[in-house]
């Protein structure tokens, strides 16, 4: 039996960020790529803070508090995400493991983003509307960074195999 309670929503969330942790933890500490480690590790520990941000939602709710307002952290500098793209482009291959990685996250990352935009979309509570569409926006960030990864490594590959689509 499936509730829409307000402690199942945020249990779900966090198993979501708990599933994205352990899977850019393994790939961290899988690859032979310093940057693509460098992301993935940077990644989990934004999931950690996430985790901990819905954890405390969770509680709160749970006593019939209600959604606590909160100070959400700002979202990654762009600047730091162009820099760790051209470090990854450089590094791996586009068939490889690190590129099969980068494409299982963004199903990971489009998830959360459906997820968290969903319940922003739907939220009464402006704490719980606030909390939802930042987790949403932060997630898009992650998703538009490997995303762009992915686009570049795909050229590489074609270019590499003197490939490029006919339009």
């Amino acid at each position: 039996m499936q509730t829409n309670s307000v402690e199942s929503i945020l249990k779900k969330a966090i198993f979501l960020e708990h599933k994205g942790r352990a899977f850019y933890t393994s790939v961290s500490r899988n690859t032979e790529s310093p940057a693509v480690r460098d992301i993935f590790a940077s990644m989990a520990l934004e999931e950690d803070e996430h985790i901990r941000i819905l954890t405390e939602q969770l509680k709160s709710t749970s006593r019939g508090d209600g959604f606590a307002s909160m100070d959400l952290p700002d979202k990654p500098d762009e600047v730091v995400t162009d820099v760790m793209t051209s470090r990854i482009r450089g590094e791996i291959s586009g068939a490889g493991y690190e590129a099969a990685a980068i494409s299982a996250a963004m199903g990971f990352e489009q998830q959360a983003v459906e997820y968290y935009q969903g319940q922003a979309d739907v939220a009464s509570d402006p704490e719980e509307r606030r909390m939802f569409q930042w987790l949403s926006d932060w997630e898009k960030t992650h998703l538009e960074l490997l995303a762009g990864i992915d686009r570049e490594l795909q050229e590489k590959v074609w270019y590499d195999q003197s490939f490029w689509p006919i339009y």
